[in-house]
């Protein structure tokens, strides 16, 4: 049973004591894991020359779920939650074209954002017992990458976004990707050139929102479209977080862009999100950020900072990934006017 857990705008003032991840979810036990010994279905259909080309990968969906969706989740693979995170990648990146072609920057880039066939990992990647049920986001990312091998779906330039459902899986918690497949149109040890990352869905709808759900499956996409030395030339910091903003709209409300999702918030339980990332943050670095004191309210929305979206342009521009030569010049700052 899984125990009672308080409202976020409640954890925003309780006690400072800081809860992980992994001790609550530890705790509450029941299977995490997204592994199971199916095979995988076919090939997948080749992709074009879009410079944002993305895949949606659903894994396998626990029949409550399904049955929570009505008669269109007992019929499918993709359930309400799979196609909002959809539409929400493919908004993100069409903010980013916006952005890019108010400037006369990727004029010829195209978006692309579509569904890929159901996935189910292979055990053979899983190294030890306990991984079968709580398998590591490298484990679930070398199955992913076998899966994609097998299909022969990998083209070199395409993101790859597992939307997984594993609520209790503390050892891949929200999502995120690793080195190295962790940057599209990187051909890093012998790669393709693919970026291969996870959202966990089923976290985010159990442990937070449907608003929380489409943020993170934003925030782990964009994270295969810029590096380090892109986040550092716009925003003066190499974490890809401080790309994100939480503006206050009044005193007690804070809204947070995708990539300060998981981190906008005091590193505690329930500031924010239910869990705060695990990975860089610094408020003070962020493209804007508004501080979190007192607040009650954690909103989100999918309109990306101008600061993510010129980092991305960037990363597009100097990874030869759009049809532009000029280089990417600009004069944009990095911060947001929010």
């Amino acid at each position: 049973m899984i125990p009672s857990l308080p409202s976020p705008s409640t954890a925003a003032t309780a006690s400072a004591a800081s809860v992980s991840r992994r001790e609550v979810l530890a705790a509450v036990g029941g299977a995490a894991g997204v592994a199971t010994v199916s095979r995988a279905r076919g090939a997948e259909r080749p992709v074009g020359d879009a410079a944002l080309h993305v895949r949606v990968y659903p894994t396998s969906i626990p029949l409550r779920v399904r049955l929570q969706a009505g008669v269109a989740g007992l019929r499918g693979d993709w359930t309400t939650p799979h196609r909002e995170a959809l539409d929400a990648v493919d908004g993100a990146l069409e903010q980013v074209l916006e952005y890019a072609r108010e400037r006369s920057r990727l004029e010829d880039a195209e978006v692309r954002v579509e569904r890929g066939a159901p996935v189910s990992l292979p055990l053979s990647t899983v190294q030890r017992p306990s991984g079968v049920v709580v398998p590591s986001l490298e484990t679930v990312l070398d199955g992913f990458r076998e899966r994609l091998r097998e299909r022969d779906a990998l083209t070199g330039s395409t993101c790859h976004l597992l939307a997984c459902w594993a609520p209790l899986n503390y050892r891949v918690g929200y999502g995120g990707t690793l080195s190295p497949n962790a940057r599209v149109g990187i051909d890093a040890g012998g790669t393709s050139g693919d970026a291969l990352t996870v959202a966990n869905l089923g976290a985010t709808e159990l442990w937070d929102s449907r608003a929380v759900t489409a943020n993170m499956a934003i925030h782990e996409t964009l994270h295969t479209f810029v590096s380090s030395d892109v986040a550092q030339s716009v925003v003066g910091s190499g974490c890809n977080h401080h790309l994100g903003t939480a503006v206050r709209t009044d005193e007690e409300t804070l809204r947070i862009s995708p990539m300060a999702s998981a981190y906008a918030g005091r590193a505690e339980f329930g500031a924010g999100t239910r869990f705060h990332g695990s990975g860089c943050a610094d408020h003070d670095r962020f493209a804007r950020h508004d501080g979190s004191e007192g607040v009650e309210n954690w909103e989100y929305t999918t309109t990306l900072s101008d600061a993510t979206c010129e980092a991305v342009t960037r990363y597009l521009e100097r990874n030869g990934l759009s049809s532009d030569d000029d280089g990417g010049s600009t004069e944009h700052d990095g911060r947001s006017s929010e």
